[in-house]
């Protein structure tokens, strides 16, 4: 359900708006077939439908990232200032804010991931240096007698 609020508590808003409207990351779920194309890009929602014939990448990017957080794949590909500019006219509102503080920070599964990944390392190291030194011990004595 989308919700509309001022802008800002000071006024300013975007050019001849005086309200924005908030969409639920569910909603923006839902519009994604060729029917209907939401997607969320830097916290906030566009519905780039009739942009889907146009785009250089062809439909089938714009409908993988269809009804998700599209942030880091449009970042990704490096899109020019013109492609920044064009996004303006397919804005339709923001994400709700309570949707934006559940959102997980990015960074978090590859932390993760990187942490777990040491675990894998230690056992073999560990095993390579316990076993150079047995063998170091084994042809000492086997020259000294």
């Amino acid at each position: 359900m989308a919700t509309a609020d001022a802008s800002s508590s000071d006024g300013k808003g975007r050019e001849g708006e005086s309200s924005v409207t908030y969409y639920r990351l569910e909603e923006v779920a839902k519009r994604n077939s060729s029917k209907e194309i939401w997607m969320v890009i830097h916290g906030r929602v566009y519905d780039v439908t009739r942009f889907l014939d146009e785009h250089p990448g062809g439909e089938e990017v714009l409908l993988e990232q269809a009804g998700a957080d599209a942030s880091e794949s449009f970042e990704d590909v490096g899109h020019s200032s013109d492609a920044r500019e064009m996004l303006k006219q397919y804005y339709i509102g923001d994400v709700h804010p309570s949707d934006l503080k559940k959102k997980p920070n990015k960074d978090t599964p590859k932390i993760n991931a990187c942490k777990s990944c040491w675990s894998y390392w230690i056992l073999p190291i560990i095993s390579a240096v316990l076993l150079s030194f047995l063998y170091r011990y084994y042809t000492s004595e086997s020259r000294s007698s």
